[in-house]
């Protein structure tokens, strides 16, 4: 650099000394060529010191002097980046959808393993969902994506309280109404119905759950006939007896009376008194057997034979009426006098309401239902009469409750009586073609293990 600013200084010298125009250009040439070399100079040291300030880092990325470089890793570090972020978003979707149909499966099960039913209604009145246990409860396949009040039934009770919830958004809880379901029973149904919003809007749909309450409604009123009839037999056993006394009594007047009487209207009289007497002693028998405790022996009983006996013995009375017997009767552990009584009754009561019709018929059908354990027998006495109207079917069991000009009223109430000592159930309901139907289920009898023994050995072919 000092050099050329000597040679500089001596071209310049010479040029004012003698003003020689190639001198003048060969001094702007040196000009020149100095000026160049002194940028390069700068430049090169700038470089150098460049160098040695960032020798010690290894950083790969681009200097700021080459933007076009620096835009370019810039962008594909901010491509990395939102890849990143992609992939792990993608991560998170993954997971809560799966989630979501972890929800939705356990939502599902958790609704059609339920045992009570549910009913999911829109606004517009249409079932949006229903699980297994309320198409068993209505007794109705397919409810899904159908009007409510069709399936329903336009006057029935559960219709309009679903359409209050829908209306007014009335909250109904444990509510129990009876509905008559397809096959013409009528169940007694729990009901808890409530409304679907969104925070303050209108009613968008309702909720109802279902349970079936008939099983428990008709235990609650046998517990309480139950308590009812031991109260009442504790408190009449000893007043029917003393009537029992004094109708003796009378009776044995009355006899006198038509023996050593000579007048025809006096003896007719007497006549009056005994059949009054005596039909005032059968009601006071029959409620004793009522009232008193049933002493039950625990006997195997054949069914077959027993009620073939006792509809042979309807059939010569009720003449007319077909009577006859089928399907599957077994053993039961029980009393057979009370039986034999609870078939006479129940046969009896069906041929007298068939009285009147040219096609009368009573059929008593058994059935052996399996139950693991303790299989029971099942017996149905059906007619095709005029049926219980609804009036009497829930008094059908109670004491001295009778639709007959002469009846005791005391001949279900004694039925149900002996039923219940056997550890059974009754029930009684109207057909859907006509007539009435009582069901009797009794617990079978298990064969004992040395009877088991010789039916094996009567089975093995020696």
């Amino acid at each position: 650099m000092s050099l050329a600013l000597s040679s500089l200084l001596f071209v310049w010298q010479q040029s004012r000394a003698t003003p020689n125009p190639r001198l003048v250009a060969i001094g702007l040439a040196v000009l020149l060529t100095a000026v160049a070399w002194l940028i390069f100079a700068l430049v090169r040291r700038v470089f150098k010191d460049s160098r040695e300030a960032h020798g010690k880092t290894t950083d790969a990325s681009p200097r700021i002097e080459n933007s076009a470089a620096f835009m370019t890793a810039s962008m594909q570090g901010v491509i990395r980046k939102l890849r990143e972020q992609e992939k792990e978003l993608e991560r998170l979707h993954r997971v809560e959808k799966e989630r979501a149909e972890h929800t939705e499966r356990l939502s599902e099960e958790v609704t059609r393993n339920m045992p009570a039913g549910l009913l999911m209604v829109n606004a517009q009145g249409i079932i949006a969902s229903a699980n297994p246990a309320a198409e068993q409860v209505l007794g109705v396949r397919g409810l899904g994506y159908r009007r409510y009040s069709e399936v329903l039934g336009e006057s029935c009770e559960l219709t309009q309280l679903v359409a209050q919830c829908l209306s007014q958004g009335k909250i109904f809880r444990r509510e129990q109404v009876d509905h008559k379901i397809p096959s013409g029973e009528t169940r007694r149904l729990g009901v808890t119905i409530s409304p679907v919003r969104r925070g303050e809007e209108k009613v968008s749909g309702a909720i109802c759950l279902l349970s079936d309450l008939t099983e428990l409604a008709a235990l609650q009123e046998q517990m309480e006939l139950k308590k009812n009839l031991a109260a009442l037999g504790e408190l009449s056993a000893g007043i029917a007896h003393e009537f029992k006394n004094a109708l003796a009594t009378i009776s044995g007047y009355a006899q006198m009376i038509r023996s050593e009487s000579s007048d025809g209207e006096i003896s007719d009289h007497a006549e009056r008194i005994l059949e009054q007497t005596r039909n005032i002693t059968h009601v006071v028998t029959e409620f004793l057997k009522f009232a008193r405790p049933l002493v039950i022996s625990d006997e195997p009983v054949e069914l077959q034979p027993l009620i073939e006996r006792a509809l042979d013995e309807i059939s010569t009375a009720a003449s007319g009426v077909s009577i006859h017997a089928e399907g599957d009767f077994g053993i039961v552990a029980g009393d057979e006098g009370l039986l034999r009584q609870v078939i006479l009754n129940l046969a009896r009561n069906g041929a007298e309401a068939c009285e009147g019709r040219t096609d009368g018929r009573v059929v008593v059908r058994g059935e052996i239902a399996p139950g693991g354990e303790t299989p029971s027998q099942r017996i149905t006495v059906q007619d095709n009469g005029v049926g219980i109207s609804a009036d009497a079917m829930p008094n059908l069991f109670h004491p001295f409750f009778t639709t007959k000009a002469r009846g005791t009223g005391l001949g279900l109430a004694v039925v149900q009586k002996i039923i219940l000592q056997h550890g059974g159930l009754i029930e009684a309901r109207n057909h859907p073609s006509g007539g009435a139907v009582f069901i009797v289920t009794l617990p079978a009898r298990r064969a004992q293990p040395s009877e088991a023994v010789e039916l094996r050995k009567d089975a093995i072919p020696i």
